[in-house]
């Protein structure tokens, strides 16, 4: 009787803890499903998605990275559906995406994008950055002292006593040097040279130029001897990057919202200059400075 009596305890502990490992199972971590993480293809881009796919999987979720998708490729792939959600930039939205005159308040521009997004791709965009990767122009500070420069509209005045490092297809782009003459009238330049991308900011320090294309979030920015000018004429559009996530996927799991939101709430311009700079300029891989930029932002534990 004894040993049948501890034979029925021991079954009955054994369907206990079965009964509750098949709870634990459907809560918590292991029931959220799988996110698809897009990225475009370059540094900044591989940064943010990172952190984003590092914060949903701190979540519990499962992520399947898709990185370096060049171009307009993103927002293609978010649309055919291989992926649900990436960080897309508000003037790309406007200008490429959707192709709408060009807007200069951001916040016009977000709900414009938001809207029109939601209406013809069913897709959503979440809390924006306060990280604007507009492009400028940049001259380093001995120039800036030497000609008492500060904005776009000065340096259209002085330009024929400077040269301009410019970068594939600037000259003749509308939202090129074409586009700021017709907008703020001279810069014409003294000359006119073409330097990759990578090495633009060298041909400043070598004294090759007097005057660079930049982007707002360049990691070189970082550097006390740069100066970017002011658009005062705001001509180029604001570029605020902020998670776009497809509607489905964001009404299928609740909260995912809040977890990408949280994420974006820590990133600011000087923020994305300085993560840009660990990787283009310190050399550390960008899953790196991603984790890092979580952990300090309280998102991960260290």
């Amino acid at each position: 009787m004894k040993k049948q009596s501890i034979m029925i305890a021991s079954v009955i502990l054994l369907l206990s803890l079965v009964v509750s490992a098949c709870g634990n199972a459907g809560s918590g971590s292991a029931s959220k499903g799988t996110i698809n993480v897009g990225s475009k293809n370059f540094t900044e881009a591989f940064i943010l998605s990172e952190a984003y796919s590092l914060a949903l999987e701190n979540a519990g979720y499962k992520v399947n990275r898709k990185f370096k998708l060049a171009g307009l490729l993103a927002h293609e792939t978010i649309v055919k559906g291989d992926i649900d959600v990436y960080p897309e930039y508000t003037g790309t939205a406007l200008l490429s995406i959707l192709k709408l005159p060009k807007l200069s308040d951001p916040k016009e521009v977000y709900d414009t994008v938001s809207k029109a997004y939601k209406d013809q791709f069913n897709l959503v965009w979440l809390a924006s950055t306060q990280a604007n990767n507009s492009q400028g122009l940049t001259v380093t500070k001995e120039v800036a002292d030497k000609y008492g420069l500060k904005t776009l509209s000065q340096l259209a005045e002085l330009a024929p006593q400077l040269r301009l490092a410019a970068v594939t297809g600037f000259e003749d782009r509308e939202d090129g040097l074409k586009g700021l003459k017709q907008a703020y009238g001279g810069f014409e330049f003294k000359s006119v040279k073409l330097f990759d991308a990578g090495v633009k900011y060298r041909a400043l320090h070598d004294n090759e130029a007097d005057v660079t294309v930049a982007f707002t979030t360049d990691g070189e920015l970082t550097k006390p001897n740069l100066v970017l000018l002011e658009d005062d004429k705001h001509f180029w559009p604001p570029y605020y990057v902020a998670p776009v996530i497809k509607a489905d996927v964001l009404e299928k799991n609740k909260g995912i919202d809040d977890i990408l939101n949280e994420v974006s709430a820590k990133l600011d311009t000087a923020t994305l200059q300085k993560l840009n700079a660990e990787v283009d300029i310190n050399k550390q891989e960008y899953t790196d400075v991603a984790k890092q930029f979580l952990q300090e932002a309280g998102i991960l534990k260290k």
